[in-house]
This record gives C-alpha cells, sequence and structure tokens, in this order.
C-alpha cells in the first residue's frame, strides 16, 4: 500500500472512531510506528486530522460538544469505579467544590445520605443528587447556565467562587495529557474551571482513561495542577508513571 492509500485509510477510521492511535495502525498496516507518525504529521499538516498524544483525533472533533446524556453513557463502568474510589477523598465534616461533568456528577450520585459535609456546586445535576441529604450544606453558585452541560458560567460564577477557600476540588475535564494539559470544549466552562482550581486546596481530577491524549479548543490548566488523578485501568501503567513524575499522584480504579 502507497502512503496517500494509507493515509486515505487512516483518515476513514479516524472519522469513524473518533480517534485513532499509533501502535494500533502500525499493527493493522504493518508498518513500524514512525511511518505511521509520518502519516499522522502530513494528515495533520494537510488540516485533516490533529495529532494528540499517541494518536490523532479528526480536526471537527476539537470544537464538538456532545449533549450530557451522550456523554453520560460513555465509560459508564469506569466512571463509577472512578466516583467509588472518589469517596475516599472527602474530607471528613470539611468543605468541597463539585465541578461540573458526567464522573463528578456519578461520585455526587454516591456520596452516603449520611454525609456531612459543605458542598459547592455550579453543575444542577450534582446539586439535584446531593439536594436529599440532611447533613450535607449545600451552596448552588449561579450564573448563566449552559444547556450542554447544565452548568452554571460567566461572571457570577466566577465572582462566587473567587470568594471561597475550600479543602478539595473535585474536577471534571474533556480531555488531559502531560503535554496538552486540561482542557474542554467552551471558553466559558474553561474559564469556571480554572476558577475552582484557584479556590481550592487540593486538586482532585475525575477523568476516565478515554479522556488521556485529548485536546480540545480551551485550555483551563496543567496536570501539574492536580494533586491526585483518579482513572481506570485503561490507562498504561507507564502513561501513569509518566503523570506521576512530573508530580501528579495517580489512582487507576
Amino acid at each position: 500500500m502507497y502512503a496517500p492509500e494509507r493515509q486515505q485509510e487512516i483518515l476513514r477510521i479516524a472519522q469513524e472512531s473518533g480517534r485513532v492511535d499509533v501502535l494500533s495502525l502500525a499493527e493493522e498496516f504493518q508498518v513500524t510506528a514512525e511511518t505511521v507518525r509520518r502519516d499522522l504529521k502530513a494528515l495533520d499538516r494537510a488540516g485533516l486530522l490533529r495529532r494528540v498524544h499517541g494518536g490523532a483525533i479528526p480536526v471537527g472533533r476539537l470544537g464538538f460538544e456532545p449533549d450530557l446524556a451522550e456523554r453520560d453513557a460513555v465509560a459508564a463502568d469506569e466512571k463509577d469505579r472512578i466516583a467509588q474510589a472518589a469517596l475516599a477523598e472527602l474530607p471528613a465534616d470539611g468543605n468541597v467544590i463539585v465541578d461540573a461533568g458526567t464522573t463528578t456528577a456519578r461520585l455526587a450520585a454516591a456520596v452516603p445520605v449520611d454525609a456531612t459535609l459543605t458542598v459547592v456546586t455550579h453543575a444542577l445535576p450534582v446539586a439535584a443528587r446531593l439536594a436529599d441529604h440532611p447533613g450535607i450544606a449545600l451552596h448552588l453558585v449561579g450564573g448563566r447556565v449552559r444547556h450542554r452541560t447544565r452548568a452554571a458560567v460567566d461572571a457570577w460564577a466566577l465572582g462566587s467562587y473567587a470568594e471561597i477557600n475550600a479543602d478539595v476540588v473535585f474536577l471534571g475535564t474533556n480531555g488531559f495529557s502531560p503535554d496538552s494539559g486540561l482542557t474542554t470544549p467552551d471558553l466559558a466552562e474553561a474559564a469556571v474551571k480554572r476558577a475552582v482550581i484557584r479556590a481550592a486546596r487540593r486538586v482532585v481530577l475525575l477523568a476516565d482513561s478515554g479522556k488521556f491524549g485529548q485536546e480540545h479548543f480551551a485550555r483551563f490548566g496543567d496536570l501539574t495542577d492536580v494533586d491526585l488523578l483518579i482513572t481506570d485501568t485503561g490507562l498504561s501503567p507507564d502513561d501513569a508513571r509518566s503523570i506521576e513524575s512530573r508530580g501528579t499522584e495517580v489512582v487507576r480504579a
């Protein structure tokens, strides 16, 4: 197979699957990983793919943001395991921020009814899951609510978080990698995520392994801003060690 034919097939796979990775493509086409990287580089230069850690994604995905129900159905078992592992990070009688996101919402759903906490959130799904917990002092941050995420954004939300000093923030993200950092499709969401990182003494990132290497339009932080990453066993031990070498503890649930 000539290089242009292989590159066309790589583009087709990426568009159908949402992403491609170097090692799988090398095995499929019986070529070296370096040959695949050259193909991806050529497709990136042509504006057809965007290279990310370990592979590439179609350029259209950088600005695409699925709705809440669609995202919640992705990696559901992994998100449940991450949420269960995150329960151990809840401070006793402390105060926490719970960010918007499908995994953080699963954490909220897993919080015991008899928990005693102060919880601040700008995410309607999180608030709905905690509103009937008698021991939780729930504070709902206001602002313009984005329909795709059911989360408040803009000046009101940013001003509220500027006045908070929480023990822990449970942070969500659409993509993470050592090189690209923490990313999300929307600039307003990114601004709130930066604010919640600043508002907490400890940052716990909840992110399934499928988000590793994904890169989106708006960057809101680095992995070095994260004290603990809770992910699933789909993140390889080598990638986990790479992240830990930069100072972030990793738990693979």
